[in-house]
């Protein structure tokens, strides 16, 4: 059995400011985030884990790197492309204000309608897009390492798009329990690499601090 423990990567300036960074916007991890990933890291010391796999845009790098300097385990961050955030297209670098305003049809269907979520309006990839490249990556990580615990770094709408695909959730219903905070773990193990069973979800309670709403997508 492979157990896959996802983690968001630390909260940015621009999840605080509420501004989309999708694959190509990205801002540095606030100070504080970095003692946030101390305190993950406290949690994940539980546990041995045989690699760390991560989204190659620096703010998900940075706090792969970060996680695997804290843990007992030698592992070096192994970047995967597949890991990469949503492409958000005229969406990102935009606050979500201005978004709701400019794209109101398209930021209610990201958010809380995937099924009718029409990324070609913004420029942007669709939800089955960011399947067919994060799927297979996941599935190859499994295949490598079938009877061990890894550690994925990547980004909150990528990842809360992507588990939920995993556990065989619809698009309908993909964002009916709500999304990932920053720094969170969401584990999963497999077998097979076909079939996915959540042991848990957003976990934070290892987190030093009462979250706000800026630090979920």
């Amino acid at each position: 059995m492979t157990k896959l423990f996802f983690i968001r990567h630390g909260k940015t300036q621009w999840n605080l400011e509420g501004r989309y960074q999708g694959a190509h916007g990205d801002s540095p991890l606030l100070p504080s985030s970095y003692q946030e990933i101390d305190q993950l890291v406290s949690f994940l010391k539980k546990y041995h884990f045989a690699a760390i796999y991560s989204s190659p845009i620096k703010r998900a790098c940075l706090t792969a790197k970060a996680i695997a300097k804290g843990l007992p385990q030698q592992l070096k961050v192994q970047p995967v492309a597949a890991l990469r955030e949503f492409d958000l297209g005229k969406m990102e670098g935009m606050k979500f204000s201005a978004v709701a305003k400019k794209y109101p049809q398209e930021l209610t269907a990201f958010r809380h309608h995937a099924d009718q979520y029409q990324a070609e309006k913004v420029a942007g990839e669709s939800f089955p897009e960011l399947f067919q490249r994060m799927t297979p990556a996941i599935q190859q990580i499994v295949a490598v390492h079938p009877q061990e615990n890894v550690l994925i770094v990547s980004h909150g709408a990528a990842l809360c798009a992507e588990i939920r695909h995993l556990l065989g959730y619809s698009l309908v219903d993909l964002r009916a329990n709500g999304g990932l905070a920053n720094t969170s773990t969401t584990i999963l193990t497999t077998t097979s690499g076909n079939t996915f069973k959540c042991l848990a979800w957003n976990k934070t309670d290892y987190l030093q601090r009462k979250l706000t709403a800026s630090d979920i997508v």
